[in-house]
């Protein structure tokens, strides 16, 4: 594999997490779908389709969970591949992408927490209650609804508290949700609507503890490596529960890093980094700056002057170019920083004072274009 530290470009790797549900809808016989991970010869005659989305089980991390996940990592090793997220490589943006089938410059969520253009207010795209619309901010279709339109059962399994929200409107309009809190509840949930389908059907589930508890106290940390077993068994009852006309995709959106202290710089009590800024979104690992009138290149030699070899600073030009987030259209070109900076290494860029309380003070980060943030799995398992 290659060092988990090495920087991606946007051309690695054969496939993305965008493409696996238009792949599972070729599968389900839905017109119009490409195959771009070539799913439909080994899946043929399969009309049931179960997509587990495990948040923050990144293609690296699964070696480290081996020893409390022996299933998932069996089936890794016998039936999985990397993936690539997309970037940036952070929970909101990853879910859009994996349910829209787009990169993030076309379906616009394109960060942790993004400024709403043309006012200073930062969107945290967990917390979207429903202002900006999600229908207008996130305008893209969902593979779900193009299920659905197509006579395909669709049904989104997560927990009970993101019904209706906006990042859930944004990524899984279109699927009838059920609320499953734990990983015995995810996995039941998603069974009986995989059973329950009458014809073609497509569930969607979504299990958020592995990312907790990484976030909280590190990867391989005690709590993490409970939190890998209970992941393993929620895995293990899907793949001896599914139906023998179903099979079962398990992907991440993300995978994590633990940040050391020293390796930290704080926006908040360095003065030389809050000149020319006039807002600051994204997360610690990818920040987005923007600047007051006529900043932007001060900007930009102040930050790389301090941050040096922790991180790259560019101008939202110079990325966009890149072709990380894809086309980019005009209304959505305001929702990334004048300025953008990507950590290397396990640097992080903290904002302690106008940022949540916690934020600052967690083990395990992810966002940036690392091989161990931006490569996830993919399983596919048949009943």
């Amino acid at each position: 594999m290659t060092a988990p530290l090495t920087v991606l470009g946007p051309g690695h790797g054969a496939g993305r997490l965008a493409d696996v549900l238009p792949s599972a809808l070729a599968v389900l016989g839905v017109p119009g779908s490409a195959d771009p991970l070539g799913l439909v010869p080994a899946l043929a005659g399969v009309r049931r389709v179960a997509v587990l989305l495990v948040d923050g089980l990144g293609w690296y991390q699964v070696p480290t969970a081996a020893p409390y996940a022996p299933t998932l990592a069996g089936l890794a090793a016998t039936a999985g591949r990397p993936l690539i997220a997309g970037f940036p490589s952070t929970t909101p943006t990853s879910l859009v992408s994996l349910g829209t089938g787009v990169s993030p410059g076309a379906h616009g969520v394109l960060g942790f927490t993004v400024r709403v253009p043309g006012t200073d207010r930062v969107l945290t795209h967990t917390d979207w209650a429903g202002d900006p619309p999600p229908l207008s901010w996130q305008p893209v279709p969902t593979q779900l609804e193009r299920a659905r339109a197509a006579g395909v059962t669709t049904t989104v399994v997560s927990r009970p508290e993101f019904g209706g929200s906006g990042l859930t409107l944004a990524a899984n309009r279109g699927g009838d949700f059920r609320g499953a809190a734990g990983g015995d509840e995810v996995a039941g949930t998603m069974l009986a609507a995989l059973a329950a389908g009458a014809g073609p059907t497509l569930v969607s589930g979504y299990h958020a503890d592995l990312d907790r508890h990484g976030h909280l106290s590190g990867v391989d940390s005690a709590p993490w490596r409970i939190a890998a077993g209970e992941v393993d068994a929620l895995v293990a009852r899907l793949v001896d529960g599914l139906p023998s006309d179903a099979a079962l995709l398990v992907t991440a959106d993300h995978g994590q890093l633990d940040i050391p202290a020293g390796h930290r710089f704080d926006l908040d009590t360095d003065p030389r980094l809050r000149d020319g800024i006039r807002v600051v979104a994204g997360e610690a690992r990818v920040r987005y700056l923007h600047t007051a009138p006529g900043a932007v290149h001060d900007v930009v030699a102040a930050w790389s002057a301090v941050l040096g070899d922790a991180a790259r600073v560019r101008t939202r030009d110079e990325v966009v170019a890149t072709g990380w987030f894809g086309p980019v259209p005009e209304e959505h070109l305001g929702r990334i920083g004048d300025v953008v900076v990507i950590c290397n290494d396990t640097y992080a860029v903290m904002a302690s004072r106008t940022e949540r309380p916690m934020a600052s003070k967690l083990v395990a980060y992810h966002g940036s274009d690392t091989a161990a943030e931006l490569t996830v799995p993919l399983v596919v398992v048949r009943g």
